[in-house]
């Protein structure tokens, strides 16, 4: 039943993120969440990001002002043990200072509390791709 109810959030999560409902996003987050960015993501600069506020300015952010768009699209999520869910995915995105696109394998591992909030994030994903999409 645990498991069943973390992917809900998770599914929610996505959901929200699809729609432009950060409120919701962030508001499924731990106030002391801890995110990390793929090591050689340009955005892993500030691993860790402490916090729904540092999330949203540290990445969210960065992403709209950096993309002409970026979607998450064949996202399907699996429930794990230890209060764990993975989501495997593809980024569709277009860099705006390069005006390149790219479509990237990525995978996401969250950890839930009990109380069904998001303590962490690490983000896996093709790099090289993002990095060749930047330059």
């Amino acid at each position: 039943m645990k498991t069943e109810k973390n992917v809900q959030v998770i599914d929610s999560l996505y959901k929200a993120f699809a729609t432009g409902d950060m409120a919701t996003v962030l508001g499924s987050m731990d106030s002391s969440i801890e995110w990390n960015e793929a090591e050689s993501n340009s955005l892993a600069d500030g691993n860790p990001y402490i916090g729904p506020d540092a999330v949203l300015k540290g990445v969210f952010t960065k992403l709209g002002e950096n993309h002409e768009y970026f979607e998450l699209q064949d996202v399907k999520i699996h429930g794990m043990e230890d209060d764990m869910v993975l989501a495997t995915l593809r980024y569709d995105g277009k860099v705006k200072a390069t005006g390149k696109t790219y479509n990237a394998q990525a995978a996401h591992l969250w950890k839930l509390s009990d109380e069904g909030k998001i303590t962490s994030f690490q983000q896996y994903v093709d790099t090289k791709k993002l990095a060749e999409a930047e330059k």
